[in-house]
């Protein structure tokens, strides 16, 4: 008997009892928050997508040691319009299985991640390179639902970006920062943030 080809029909995918809530929101920023520089402490990671699909595998690399962490990570929003609260599965891998998967490297986004601590809230602050270079984002989590829908957009964001697709990883992996740009002058984020001010 031949191997049954796979579709959507015929394969389950039951609730993981290791997938987690997260709950995330993500604002562009102008550039880096005052107090932070370049020269910081941060990791770089690499994001590689793989594309029709929900996953990614993702290197993390602390410049102070050399050390390498790998991440195989499946990451969905139950909800397509409520990008705020997804289900995340983190498998962590080892040299060798980290190797074998490269064949998916593709879809690749890269960024130095910062860690800024501002009124009592720990953010990481994505400042992204390659052809992404001049995008500088951030993004909180919260353990509450109650927490993260009445959080307040910080000072030093301009835009609240959660909800606009194009700002997650895997849409972001096709894009440049011009694409990027044009989206926000399109899109008028910068001007709903005037507007808030007046």
């Amino acid at each position: 008997m031949g191997v049954a080809k796979l579709t959507d029909q015929n394969t389950i995918v039951p609730e993981s009892k290791y997938a987690r809530v997260e709950r995330e929101r993500r604002y562009l920023l102008p550039d880096l928050p005052e107090g932070l520089s370049r020269a910081d402490h941060h990791l770089q990671i690499t994001d590689n997508y793989i594309t029709g699909t929900h996953l990614r595998i993702r290197k993390v690399r602390d410049p102070q040691t050399n050390k390498w962490v790998v991440k195989f990570t499946k990451k969905f929003a139950p909800d397509e319009d409520d990008l705020s609260r997804t289900m995340i599965t983190n498998l962590y891998l080892n040299a060798l299985e980290a190797e074998t998967l490269s064949v998916f490297e593709a879809n690749e986004i890269r960024k130095n991640r910062y860690y800024f601590d501002f009124e009592a809230r720990r953010y990481s602050i994505d400042m992204f390179i390659g052809d992404l270079f001049g995008l500088v984002l951030a993004e909180t989590s919260f353990e509450t639902d109650e927490e993260l829908d009445h959080f307040q957009m910080p000072p030093f964001a301009i835009a609240d970006v959660t909800n606009n697709k194009i700002f997650a990883g895997g849409k972001l992996s096709e894009l440049t920062y011009s694409d990027v740009r044009n989206e926000i002058l399109q899109s008028g984020l910068l001007n709903a943030k005037s507007a808030g001010k007046s």
